[in-house]
């Protein structure tokens, strides 16, 4: 697979100084979901960015980050995460060959990606309060130029990860009516914001948040205080608060119906669109951003268990129906 740095090479801010650091991310599928679209009343597209090497969105903007911080020599990079930008980060610096340092907020990351980045090699260290807390502590020790910053606060993420929006409207043959996102920190919403106006569209973006940040179980989008608020509020998305319970039922409805596994927060946007909004009708594309395998504990509680049953074909039979 084409490297997205040499696929998207003249929209990026790279050169041929800049060494690409590659695990095969982007060209992600976009998939029509005419069962669940019909039963919303959209004409349903569901880009699914669980595909990426890492099982999420991250790594769009992780390969332009970590390429950029090894051409200008960094000897470690550091990031604050509820999970996928730390398991992103570990990966590619893995693959460059650099130190990675993730402060996570206490008890507040997933089994799968705490897992995940232990195992790719990261230094991982839990920081005793929230997320703000965690990113405070690695901004200032990045200021101090030991590390690189990798979180989305680094603009070079904001580019990697506005590549999505060039590949959707090429899949598509054309932009569509709306693009549907969810809201955790904001970094992607203005991604998809740089993409569209890079591209000369005007399509509206949603950006569908938790109406209950610090508690969400959502924990992609549990973030008290979205760093990337002001650029936000200032963009034109259209911001909407979502409930668990929403999330919950747009989780399950998706897997059900088109047979996709996502992390809960990458649901949040299906959750809002359940309500039945003015796009009824419209070509809808929403981006699912993470695997479902990053968050076992929230599946094992939310889907249905195994049913315990003799091997004899007659009991098979009575608890299949």
């Amino acid at each position: 697979m084409t490297p997205l740095i040499e696929r998207f090479r003249d929209r990026l801010p790279v050169s041929a100084a800049t060494p690409v650091v590659s695990l095969g991310e982007g060209s992600t599928p976009l998939l029509h979901a005419p069962r669940l679209g019909k039963l919303l009343g959209i004409d349903l597209w569901l880009k699914w960015e669980a595909s990426n090497p890492t099982g999420s969105y991250k790594d769009r903007g992780m390969t332009v980050a970590v390429s950029k911080a090894a051409e200008q020599g960094a000897k470690a990079v550091i990031c604050a995460s509820t999970g996928n930008t730390s398991s992103s980060a570990a990966a590619y610096a893995a693959r460059a060959g650099i130190p990675a340092l993730i402060l996570i907020p206490e008890g507040a990351i997933a089994g799968g990606k705490l897992i995940q980045t232990r195992a790719l090699g990261a230094k991982v260290l839990e920081v005793r309060g929230d997320f703000d807390a965690a990113l405070a502590g690695a901004r200032e020790l990045a200021d101090r130029g030991t590390h690189a910053l990798v979180n989305s606060l680094n603009p070079y993420r904001i580019e990697g990860q506005k590549t999505v929006v060039f590949e959707i409207v090429e899949e598509l043959g054309g932009a569509p009516d709306a693009f549907v996102i969810p809201y955790g920190g904001g970094g992607n919403t203005r991604a998809y914001v740089k993409g569209l106006d890079e591209a000369g569209l005007t399509t509206p973006l949603w950006s569908i948040e938790s109406d209950d940040r610090p508690h969400t179980l959502a924990s992609a989008i549990k973030i008290q205080t979205p760093v990337h608020r002001p650029q936000v509020e200032a963009s034109g998305a259209r911001v909407v608060a979502v409930t668990d319970d929403e999330i919950v039922a747009a989780w399950l409805q998706l897997a059900r119906e088109e047979g996709l596994f996502c992390e809960p927060s990458s649901a949040a946007g299906l959750a809002w669109l359940r309500r039945g909004t003015e796009l009824q009708g419209a070509r809808v594309v929403v981006t699912i951003t993470g695997h479902g395998l990053k968050d076992p504990d929230i599946a094992n509680k939310h889907a249905p268990p195994p049913v315990k049953v003799d091997a004899d074909p007659d009991a098979i039979a009575a608890a299949a129906r």
